[in-house]
């Protein structure tokens, strides 16, 4: 069965074709069944979409489309007239609570689990937008009035952290709402805009397609925009709803969307409600580590479960100017598919400061594979924390950001290959059992032990936990990749590096570390003989430049320290290009293609690097998918040569 929807329809009507469409997205989403098809026709739709229904598999799924050719546009905002002038550029308007129904964003506090700054005086989920651009939430009438001094406030890295893309002799927009049991007064400041005579919105709606109860499955999302969600803080301890989202499902796809301008998350594939939701902020017993830990073995107790939760396919999507996230989930996020998509302006506003932020922030992403996305203009690209058991990350792009990935508590076995990481900052790593293979590298990385934070392990391809571990470092490899160090900071962090030379402190064999543990007294504790010995590493096949220093036992490599290769990520008329010069030593280490059969095994997990279907995996194709050779070229790129190469990454 098709379904219609149209600006000019009536939810009285059959909704069976377009002369007798139904009015709202939602009278079709209370009726519709496995199957059936909902087509969207162009025009603005302010409702937040909370599928009855799901699909029952991949052949019987439920799908909303926009029209082809047609421009569907779902928001979280109302547009806002009636406002008075109050002085210079100031205006206020006063709304009945009824608007909002049973949510309030202007109400609604932002807190929770690892939630930083601002905490006194509370942000809140509610913005106002002129014209599409989002206003600052300032303290008071005072700061509204004077926009310098609500520059300056929002600009306090105590407060709510300096914004990168502020235009230092441009207008600043601020608001700040009172709220009452009956009204909700927003004073703004327009500058030299007058309210009335321009599109001004404010927040309204938490979600803007969101189902309200878990286990709606099967459900395909495509060709939308969707904007101005008012979804909170959304840590790995609690629900994490967002402009869009499965709400604790399986196998939704979505696809082709522009999301934009979410209070925090865009997209989710995150947790649910019933595992917890804040409780360490909410009731100060015990800390967000251990309430998150207890989650895992709670959502499993609810039947988290490959079979019942998460395989989603997230691609071609456009997500930008996010507070928090562009893509989150936790849990919710296993065994899916992340690949195509833009990601980029994300926690760059800084209203707020948090320790969950990022482009893309899961957590136990168990077997999801990340791959051909492009992620820049963030404080942190991908942030992949806990459980990256069979995780990959290929073949993306990420430039631009504070700091390109972090991948933090896991224990692998986790596939890092043929990445683009084009920041001055690009890995910060406290994990282990993770393999970094033809990646090019041009800035620092900073590795660590995590001898105070036990995270699970799982039985392969399972959420099933096998046990749980501490991080002592180590049992990683590091083959074909270019290393080039940014330029040199005074004021770097002493424990940030280029290249491989730190792992100087690890064994480079198995067998050199096993001796080093029978080597210890035998009558000692027994986990002091392990947490305080570091797994080995394996190093061969990479080139470093302008810097960047080797691992001392690395048989197969070139370091040439003053020779810098001028690696640049540039962006011209729309696409994206990489230029770097290459001297003819890069192309004479001698190098071998890696996989299932010659990566090894994982210590602690004891785990093959497979693919997510148990089958052998070969590395044998290069970021655009050129097959490599047998003996292939180091870095991402297959076709790199000697001397100036200039190749279009987008």
């Amino acid at each position: 069965m098709k379904y219609y929807i149209s600006k000019q329809g009536s939810d009285n009507n059959s909704g069976k074709n377009e002369s007798d469409a139904f009015l709202t997205i939602n009278k079709a989403a209370k009726i519709a069944m496995p199957g059936d098809e909902i087509i969207v026709l162009s025009g603005i739709y302010r409702e937040w979409i909370n599928p009855e229904n799901g699909g029952n598999s991949d052949i019987e799924r439920i799908t909303y489309t926009a029209k082809d050719g047609d421009l569907v546009v779902i928001k979280g905002s109302d547009e806002i007239k009636g406002w008075q002038h109050l002085e210079a550029g100031v205006y206020f308007v006063e709304l009945d609570n009824k608007i909002f129904a049973d949510f309030n964003p202007f109400a609604e506090e932002l807190f929770g689990d690892w939630f930083k700054y601002p905490k006194i005086p509370k942000m809140h989920l509610g913005t106002v937008y002129l014209n599409g651009k989002a206003f600052c939430e300032l303290r008071n009438l005072d700061e509204v009035k004077d926009y310098t001094t609500g520059r300056n406030v929002v600009e306090d890295p105590k407060a709510f952290g300096k914004r990168r893309y502020l235009e230092k002799d441009g207008p600043f927009y601020g608001f700040f709402a009172q709220v009452d049991a009956d009204k909700t007064i927003i004073y703004a400041n327009f500058n030299d805009f007058n309210p009335n005579e321009e599109q001004v919105e404010v927040s309204v709606r938490k979600c803007c397609f969101y189902p309200k109860k878990i286990g709606r499955n099967y459900i395909t999302v495509k060709n939308f925009t969707m904007c101005h969600g008012s979804s909170g803080w959304a840590p790995p301890t609690a629900e994490q709803p967002a402009i869009i989202g499965a709400n604790w499902s399986k196998g939704w796809i979505i696809e082709n969307n522009i999301v934009h301008d979410a209070k925090c998350s865009g997209i989710s594939i995150g947790k649910d409600y019933l595992s917890g939701d804040m409780l360490s902020t909410k009731t100060k017993q015990k800390s967000g580590y251990q309430f998150q830990l207890e989650s895992v073995f709670a959502a499993l107790k609810l039947g988290w479960s490959k079979e019942t939760v998460g395989s989603h396919i997230i691609r071609n999507n456009t997500v930008y100017d996010c507070g928090q996230n562009g893509i989150v989930g936790h849990m919710g996020c296993a065994f899916s598919k992340i690949y195509n998509n833009h990601v980029y302006n994300i926690g760059i506003k800084r209203e707020y400061i948090g320790c969950e932020i990022a482009g893309i922030k899961f957590h136990a992403p168990i077997d999801t594979q990340i791959y051909n996305n492009r992620v820049h203009d963030t404080v942190l690209g991908l942030w992949l924390d806990w459980q990256t058991q069979g995780l990959r990350v290929s073949s993306n792009l990420l430039y631009k950001n504070a700091r390109d990935m972090v991948i933090e508590v896991s224990h692998g076995p986790t596939i890092i290959d043929n990445n683009i990481f084009g920041s001055k900052g690009n890995i910060g790593y406290i994990s282990q059992g993770t393999a970094y293979i033809h990646n090019l590298f041009c800035g620092t990385m900073a590795n660590g032990d995590v001898l105070d934070r036990a995270t699970p392990y799982h039985l392969p391809h399972s959420t099933w936990v096998s046990g749980y571990g501490f991080v002592y470092s180590g049992d990683d490899r590091y083959y074909n990749n270019i290393y080039v160090a940014p330029p040199k900071n005074p004021n770097q962090n002493e424990k940030m590096f280029s290249g491989t030379k730190p792992m100087d402190k690890f064994t480079n064999s198995l067998e050199e570390y096993f001796e080093s543990i029978h080597q210890k007294d035998f009558e000692s504790i027994d986990l002091e003989k392990f947490d305080q010995t570091p797994y080995p590493v394996y190093v061969d096949g990479n080139v470093y430049y302008n810097g960047a220093e080797a691992f001392s036992n690395e048989e197969n490599n070139h370091v040439d320290l003053n020779y810098n290769p001028q690696a640049k990520i540039i962006e011209e008329s729309g696409d994206v290009y990489l230029e770097i010069e290459l001297p003819p030593e890069t192309f004479n280490v001698n190098t071998k293609l890696y996989g299932t059969e010659n990566l090894g095994k994982t210590i602690l997990v004891n785990a093959i690097f497979d693919d997510p279907d148990a089958n052998m995996l070969h590395i044998d194709k290069d970021y655009f998918g050129n097959v490599r050779s047998q003996q292939p070229t180091i870095g991402p790129l297959e076709d790199l040569k000697v001397g100036k190469n200039r190749i279009k990454l987008t």
